[in-house]
């Protein structure tokens, strides 16, 4: 344990956006001109994950070190486990980004098709396996089924690659501040509801936990994404019928 430290997990939160948002202004990247559609994607989707985070502290399955905190709570959850659900898929959502501008004809097709369900049935078979355990049952049930729907979904195919590579380079990073999260610890698990097993400091269901964050958190985006270019071609060829008349 470290020297206690109240902003030591605000601090982690800003240091792990400060790139991202600073290189979102990249020519080639110009993350900022999507900036709506994310926040609108994040928007959504922190309101399910802070509704599990409030019930999930309140079950026991974490609690939150007050040496680390600065002790501003809404709900029973630190205020800065509330921006953890903005910053952490700001930065993912950006690595994703980053992967559709410098490489995008980049394309795994045999991902969708084989690796969506075969994953999504091992974590609906861990999920009823180990039903006893809450952290690693409503994970793995949660992450299971919003894979299964999204795999059935047509435009989730045309990108499942890049979410699937974004996910893994996003796990790099992670892996640092979710380490330091639980080695100081800011973070601490009740290992009787969980696996037991962790990857260093970091409980192994953290690294699918993350997975479904980023999933939600991309389709929405995506989709989002979609309904506004559509609207914007709609309004063009309203403008180009104005005009020929």
């Amino acid at each position: 344990m470290i020297v206690p430290f109240q902003y030591t997990y605000l601090a982690l939160l800003i240091g792990s956006v400060f790139f991202p948002v600073v290189l979102s202004f990249d020519k080639k990247v110009a993350f900022y001109k999507k900036w709506k559609a994310l926040f609108m994607a994040i928007t959504i989707v922190s309101a399910f994950f802070i509704v599990w985070d409030i019930w999930f502290t309140a079950k026991g399955v974490w609690h939150f070190n007050p040496d680390y905190v600065i002790g501003i709570n809404w709900f029973g959850l630190p205020v800065e486990e509330w921006l953890f659900f903005f910053v952490i898929p700001y930065c993912c959502v950006f690595i994703y980004e980053v992967i559709k501008a410098y490489w995008p004809q980049k394309e795994f097709k045999f991902i969708s098709r084989f690796i969506t369900f075969p994953f999504a049935g091992l974590l609906l078979i861990a999920a009823l396996v180990f039903n006893d355990r809450l952290y690693t049952f409503v994970n793995f049930l949660v992450s299971a089924g919003f894979l299964l729907l999204v795999g059935f979904i047509a435009s989730f195919k045309k990108y499942s690659e890049r979410f699937y590579l974004s996910w893994i380079i996003s796990l790099i990073p992670f892996f640092i501040v979710n380490g330091l999260l639980t080695s100081i610890p800011v973070v601490i698990y009740n290992n009787e509801e969980n696996l037991g097993l962790r990857i260093s400091t970091i409980p192994i269901e953290d690294f699918i936990y993350l997975l479904l964050l980023l999933l939600m958190n991309v389709f929405l985006y995506e989709f989002i994404l979609s309904r506004i270019k559509k609207a914007k071609e709609v309004r063009s060829n309203k403008n180009l019928s104005k005009v020929h008349f």
